[in-house]
């Protein structure tokens, strides 16, 4: 296995609810008013309610980039430091987003993506590759993200399996 960039990242297909300019960088709070924000789009604004679209996202250490589905065309790109929150809403656990700073100018935007089986995976890992870049530099003998990133994701599913394998039992008697 070589030590490219490629070699590195990891993607998953989700739905893309909006991005959303916010005003703090950090906080629960934050993602539930994007969520909010979803239902009663502002009647001033001049950008249309955003479509749920498939996206791919894709998680490297050097950042989180959204790629829409169809013609892999990028959409944003955010680099790992500019990320300061993620978070699963917990009334909607379906629903996951981060809130990251424009790269150019001093705003924030919050983006929120829906995932029926994932939404806590992927914000595990958008955490983990963010320490895993900080500490990247740190310390020479780090794990691979990838490697990390699968052997959460294994967990998940290995939990997934045992509790249908007992609902199956169950259903024998």
């Amino acid at each position: 296995m070589s030590d490219s960039e490629e070699d590195r990242e990891i993607s998953f297909s989700v739905k893309f609810l909006g991005r959303f300019e916010v005003v703090r960088p950090d906080g629960l709070r934050v993602l539930e008013e994007a969520a909010e924000s979803l239902k009663t789009p502002d009647e001033y604004s001049t950008e249309k309610a955003p479509k749920k679209s498939k996206v791919h996202l894709f998680l490297s250490l050097s950042g989180v980039d959204i790629l829409e589905s169809k013609t892999r065309f990028l959409l944003y790109t955010c680099p790992l430091p500019t990320i300061s929150y993620s978070a699963v809403l917990p009334l909607t656990p379906k629903v996951f987003g981060f809130v990251a700073r424009h790269p150019a100018a001093n705003t924030y935007h919050c983006y929120l993506f829906q995932s029926k089986k994932f939404s806590h995976v992927l914000v595990s890992l958008i955490g983990d590759a963010f320490k895993a870049s900080k500490t990247e530099t740190e310390l020479p003998g780090r794990r691979d993200l990838i490697v990390e990133a699968l052997r959460h994701k294994n967990k998940m599913l290995q939990r997934e399996v045992d509790n249908l394998k007992r609902r199956l039992g169950e259903s024998n008697f």
